[in-house]
């Protein structure tokens, strides 16, 4: 029993060293807070810096997204004016012009996936048609009996329906 007794207890000292004082804990506390209110705002002007650029693409992505499509149409802007220079007296020579300049307008609808709506002797659709009046005709009641004025399609999407006029 009195190797018990004799055995040195765990000094109090060495615990209480381990053990902060109230106003070190409160300091430590303190930075720790500094430092996440510091994370806090950075992370909130990281997402703030994030939205400006997403808005900025927007507006940059709305303002050119023609850009293409209008570089293509200069070609045929091109084409026109130089129909409208020739002196040429000869109506050949404007018709050549005018099928050119069809051609390049054509290509570049093409190009864009721009597609006419041809709806004669098909049923009316008011989707892609517009009907203007209804004729009473011999032929079957709510078919397109002629088309006053071509419809266009972008992507399958219409920009511009077809002016038709009904059968009834």
């Amino acid at each position: 029993m009195q190797d018990e007794q004799s055995t040195p207890q765990p000094e109090l000292e060495t615990a209480t060293e381990n053990v902060q004082t109230p106003e070190a804990k409160i300091a430590e506390l303190e930075a720790a807070l500094e430092e996440a209110k510091a994370s806090v705002l950075y992370v909130k002007a990281e997402g703030e810096n994030i939205r400006r650029r997403a808005v900025d693409d927007i507006d940059k992505a709305r303002k050119f997204a023609l850009e293409k499509f209008s570089g293509e149409l200069l070609a045929v802007k091109d084409s026109l004016d130089a129909a409208l220079a020739i002196e040429a007296t000869e109506v050949q020579s404007y018709k050549d012009g005018v099928e050119l300049t069809a051609k390049q307008l054509s290509s570049v609808f093409e190009k864009f996936n721009i597609a006419e709506i041809s709806p004669l002797g098909e049923k009316f659709d008011p989707n892609k048609h517009q009907a203007i009046s209804m004729l009473e005709n011999s032929g079957e009641p709510n078919t397109v009996t002629s088309v006053l004025q071509k419809g266009y399609t972008l992507n399958d999407r219409v920009l511009r329906p077809a002016l038709v006029m009904v059968a009834k």
